[in-house]
């Protein structure tokens, strides 16, 4: 059987002899004997192994686990609401709650639950995957249909356990593990309209990280049914650590791959990736399963040239970072090309193989193309270096919201003490980022992921007659005219605080912070003020870049630039956990089904 084997090496000495140059089109008929997954022995015969060059990739034999948002719920208490609240009705929320209340030893529960300040509340909350112990994630509150609260705003949720929930026929709903705890400020919506169509809103809101886990979320690799074996489970951990490794407390290397069984792989996130594990998904199934050398050098000329081609640059530079730095050489040649979509994905690649040559391309990528905005902000947090400093500070004077907050919350990842954009935490709550750049000043405000609130132009100062509210507590006014803001705060049974403070609204916001103001009550003056045109410049609220928009590529015919076809660059599901939301969206995150192609009709 081995004779037809030696028979096609022999001819291709001879094509060798003969001055036949090598390319990758001439090993396409081609592929080397350890690149196959059986041996001769095993039935493929040496015909077969002569028309094959396809390298198994792991992504062809494995899915991965533990990419699910668990769904947790509990019920809580909100406080401090200016007679919002009311006494809940007899119901199994209430029965948990003074249960709950019990157990605490808190005395006269049913007392705290009649005031007209509290509300009984449903706390939800989505853990997402790879959460560690510690780690905050918004939760979601709303008042019970029943209940005769009328609005949150204002309110504090009391610390709230947080458990799986499951609705068993007969015996009603059962409570499972405890997996995190929650608190903090209700943030609801500052929506304009009557009170018929804000009487909703205002029985719902959100905790901006209220959420603290109590647990820790792993993910794995399953080998498909037809793939499980011992020996496969451990090439594939093999593999991946060799490629993928960290190092103990003892300086010794430990790959981030364990076979625990015949069909799973405990996987660990290699730290460049932490704020985009989806990414490092994606990079694992373009690994190859087997491979020798000869053939990894063959599939590096031919990734070269897929690397040039628009509609094939992604996979091929996807596959160019599993190599590794030995792919970093062929990687670099994708920086000349006059595409912006390979010069994308050529620099993505390179970022989170520690090598900073593509920050230029990347920082055009963000200011220039919407569809590979919010990667390219997740590549360039990825690097550590001055290059991405400098690109990333330079497009917070854009002028696009969503590339100047973009921008900041990638420096923020990059290094949270960089004097330049270094945020002040009030209240222990949310923090103020005061950013002296140029372009339109601008506030952008958060409602997802972290309270923040960022100030792009430092100098911004509030136009007066100013009168506006920061919660039910803190008010805010300056006459006509005026250079200075002046702030009080009332309540019954307290002393009465004020404060003067320049115009400046950072300033404002510093001092309403120091008389109790909460970040909901933040937002809830900023946008007031907005309204009334107290501002320089605009209110942005979650301006984030997003995954799953269209690319059209442009092509080039007769000197007019026309579109041929549309790419979409990824989904939902593969948002870099730097920007992601907090629900999962239910898409694929380890890149089965990462970009989807379109002719243009």
């Amino acid at each position: 059987m081995y004779w037809k084997t030696l028979a096609a090496f022999g001819l291709l000495a001879a094509c060798g002899c003969t001055g036949l140059s090598w390319s990758p089109s001439t090993w396409t008929a081609f592929r080397p004997l350890a690149a196959r997954s059986q041996s001769p022995e095993d039935g493929e015969s040496a015909e077969t192994l002569a028309t094959e060059l396809e390298t198994p990739m792991i992504g062809d034999r494995v899915s991965v686990t533990g990419l699910n948002v668990i769904v947790l719920e509990g019920v809580g208490l909100v406080t401090g609401l200016d007679g919002t609240g009311s006494d809940p009705p007899p119901s199994v929320y209430r029965e948990k709650m003074l249960e709950e209340m019990r157990r605490r030893n808190i005395k006269d529960p049913n007392s705290i639950l009649r005031s007209p300040n509290t509300a009984l509340v449903v706390v939800r909350a989505y853990l997402p995957p790879l959460v560690r112990k510690g780690e905050r994630f918004d939760v979601e509150v709303r008042v019970p249909g029943d209940s005769e609260t009328t609005s949150l705003n204002g309110g504090w949720l009391m610390a709230t356990f947080l458990a799986e929930q499951a609705l068993v026929p007969g015996e009603g709903v059962l409570e499972g593990h405890v997996y995190a705890q929650a608190s903090g400020p209700v943030l609801i919506s500052t929506g304009e309209g009557d009170e018929a169509s804000l009487a909703g809103v205002l029985r719902r809101g959100r905790v901006l990280g209220g959420g603290v886990s109590l647990k820790e979320r792993d993910l794995a690799l399953h080998l498909r049914s037809d793939y499980v074996s011992f020996r496969n489970a451990m090439q594939i951990a093999d593999q991946i650590g060799k490629r993928f490794f960290g190092y103990n407390a003892y300086g010794l290397r430990e790959p981030l791959a364990d076979a625990k069984t015949n069909k799973r792989i405990e996987l660990k996130v290699l730290p460049r990736y932490k704020d985009n594990y989806p990414r490092y998904l994606q990079v694992i199934r373009h690994m190859a399963f087997q491979e020798s050398d000869v053939a990894r050098g063959v599939r590096l000329a031919r990734l070269k040239d897929q690397l040039a081609v628009p509609e094939t640059s992604r996979t091929a530079a996807l596959e160019l970072e599993a190599i590794g730095p030995e792919a970093i050489p062929v990687l670099k040649t994708g920086l000349k090309s006059p595409s912006l979509e390979v010069r994308f994905h050529t620099a993505s690649a390179l970022a989170y193989l520690g090598d900073a040559a593509g920050i230029p391309a990347l920082a055009e990528a963000a200011r220039e193309e919407p569809a590979f905005r919010v990667f390219a902000f997740a590549a360039m947090a990825a690097v550590e270096s001055a290059e991405a400093n400098m690109a990333l500070r330079e497009l917070l004077n854009g002028t696009s919201a969503e590339t100047r907050y973009g921008a900041l919350r990638a420096l923020t990842t990059l290094d949270p003490n960089d004097p330049f954009i270094r945020g002040e935490k009030l209240n222990d709550e949310f923090m103020l980022h005061v950013l002296d750049v140029e372009g339109e000043p601008m506030i952008h405000l958060t409602r997802r992921l972290k309270a923040e609130v960022a100030v792009f132009g430092a100098d911004q100062r509030f136009r007066t007659p100013l009168a506006v509210q920061a919660g039910s507590r803190v008010w805010v006014n300056a006459r006509a005219g005026d250079d200075t803001v002046t702030l009080s705060r009332f309540a019954v049974g307290q002393l009465d605080q004020r404060r003067t403070v320049s115009t400046r609204v950072a300033d404002v916001i510093r001092a309403a912070a120091e008389l109790g103001a909460t970040y909901p009550d933040i937002a809830q003056m900023l946008v007031q003020a907005e309204k009334q045109h107290n501002l320089p410049g605009r209110i942005e609220l979650d301006a984030l870049p997003r995954a799953g928009r269209v690319y059209e590529r442009p092509e080039v015919s007769g000197g007019e630039a026309l579109v041929r076809s549309q790419a979409r660059i990824g989904n939902r599901g593969q948002t870099p956990n730097l920007f992601g939301s907090d629900d999962g969206g239910g898409e694929s995150a380890d890149g089965a089904e990462a970009e989807t192609e379109a002719d243009n009709e």
